[in-house]
């Protein structure tokens, strides 16, 4: 009996009519592992290839992950992580050969596979300084300059460009418009874009766009405001889901489309899973809203610091939205300790998140700073971080975190257009997600948190290969 074939944009499953023959191709195939481990101390290491044998029902006693390549979910946009001020400013002040190396490291054939990047427009905490790029009180933006990037920010952005090469991807993000445009006449500490100048900024948005295309970095896409709920000691705007509704209504996406740049991917949110589902649900039930509106973007800074992560928010939003995208456009661990640069509790942060995620449904994955240095900044306000590669700016040093390395077991091995598949986990300590590449390429992520080591089985329609997981390890299987 042939299955039947349902089709829906992210969260629907897709029922492959010639799937159930996969292991009549396969049966009997090798596997390649690639292991990461905090007991061993292996960092993305080949161990070799597992082969697949006839495995019936499993007990309850037999720890597996099941996967199905009959039901398809959501198609990957990309991964990556964001050139900000405080990434490119480090970056140059770095030897040129280190320079290199982190160019490579991430986007680079032998790097992390990174296809997507994020920048700030204006300033943001991880600024040295605080900028925009008008004069104070210029409604018509006749003195709109973006020098400011051209030091640093740009000449990145563009080495990151040209090493990614088609499968470029990049947006950018507000922080605060002006400070004259705001009701607390300041770029810190929350405040709202005043009625008046709500088409003033919309405008902004344009010119930021042709000035970078002219520098020929094409834009994909955009998040109408960064964490538009956070009332920061740096720099902020508030918009309640209403507001941030009528503004796309009315100005930013008639502007985006009236400019010829309705391909742009707006992404609405852009801030933490807790109220993903209520600020989705409002900002988008009126149509002409929802019309100009590609993806919902979220952080992870809820409860970044536990194992309860809201991920099933994200679930409900993209059953309630199956037309838009979700994106996970921002996340860091805080509260930086040079001496805590080799916890693999940064690994297992980063894990965690974005196993999680992608099994809820998200598309597009980006990390937060790609590099930071020996203080976990420059940030003007005191605001330091991790990021995967710490650069010593004194010693020339470049450090390796496990949040490098879990990452990369993401998303060195899973491409752009790649399909997630069906994927589960009997055991809580097992985290797991799976992908199929567009060559067919079978990818499974598998994350052990625990204390314990886990032997376990890959399940596929009746045959199995036997993994070793040790304690705080994580491992990707290729088949």
């Amino acid at each position: 009996m042939k299955k039947l074939i349902v089709s829906c944009f992210a969260v629907g499953v897709f029922l492959n009519v010639n799937a159930q023959n996969y292991w009549k191709k396969n049966a009997g195939k090798t596997a390649k592992v690639i292991l990461t481990s905090a007991k061993t101390n292996e960092k993305m290491a080949d161990k070799g290839m597992v082969k697949f044998e006839k495995f019936g029902q499993p007990k309850e006693t037999d720890a597996c992950i099941f996967v199905d390549p009959d039901f398809k979910y959501q198609k990957l946009i990309g991964i990556g992580g964001a050139i900000t001020d405080a990434s490119a400013e480090t970056f140059y002040k770095m030897p040129k050969d280190k320079q290199k190396e982190i160019l490579e490291a991430y986007f680079g054939k032998n790097g992390l596979g990174y296809t997507v990047v994020r920048t700030n427009m204006n300033s943001c905490d991880f600024s040295s300084d605080s900028y925009t790029y008008v004069e104070d009180n210029d409604t018509a933006l006749k003195t709109f300059n973006i020098a400011h990037d051209e030091k640093y920010k740009i000449p990145m952005i563009k080495e990151a460009q040209k090493a990614i090469g088609k499968d470029f991807t990049f947006y950018f993000s507000p922080w605060s418009p002006p400070a004259w445009m705001k009701s607390n006449k300041s770029l810190f500490k929350g405040g709202r874009l005043e009625n008046q100048y709500y088409q003033t900024w919309a405008d902004y948005y344009i010119k930021f766009i042709k000035e970078y295309e002219k520098r020929g970095i094409n834009i994909w896409g955009l998040t109408v405001q960064n964490e538009p709920m956070a009332t920061q000691t740096w720099e902020s705007c508030i918009y309640s889901a209403e507001e941030e509704g009528e503004f796309l209504k009315n100005n930013l996406g008639p502007t985006l489309w009236k400019n010829g740049y309705k391909d742009k991917k707006v992404m609405i949110w852009d801030h933490n899973r807790d109220l993903i589902y209520q600020r989705a649900t409002t900002t988008l039930s009126d149509p002409e809203t929802s019309k100009y509106a590609h993806g919902i973007g979220y952080h992870w800074y809820e409860t970044w610091n536990n194992k309860t992560q809201l991920f099933d928010n994200l679930s409900e939003t993209q059953r309630a939205f199956p037309d838009k995208f979700l994106a996970f456009t921002e996340g860091c661990k805080e509260q930086f300790k040079m001496s805590g640069i080799y916890d693999v509790s940064l690994g297992e942060l980063y894990g965690r998140n974005m196993l999680n995620d992608f099994n809820k449904g998200t598309a597009l994955w980006t990390d937060w700073n790609v590099l930071l240095d020996e203080t976990g900044g420059p940030n003007h306000v005191g605001n330091f971080c991790f990021a995967p590669i710490i650069a010593d700016t004194k010693t020339g040093e470049v450090h390796y975190t496990y949040e490098y390395y879990y990452v990369g077991h993401v998303s060195k091995f899973i491409k752009p257009n790649a399909r997630r598949i069906g994927n589960s986990s009997n055991r809580a300590a097992l985290t797991s997600t799976t992908f199929m590449n567009e060559n067919g390429q079978l990818v499974t992520v598998i994350m052990n948190d625990s204390e314990n080591d886990i032997e376990t089985n890959l399940w596929i329609e009746g045959m199995a290969a036997k993994l070793s997981a040790p304690a705080h390890s994580i491992q990707t299987v290729i088949l």
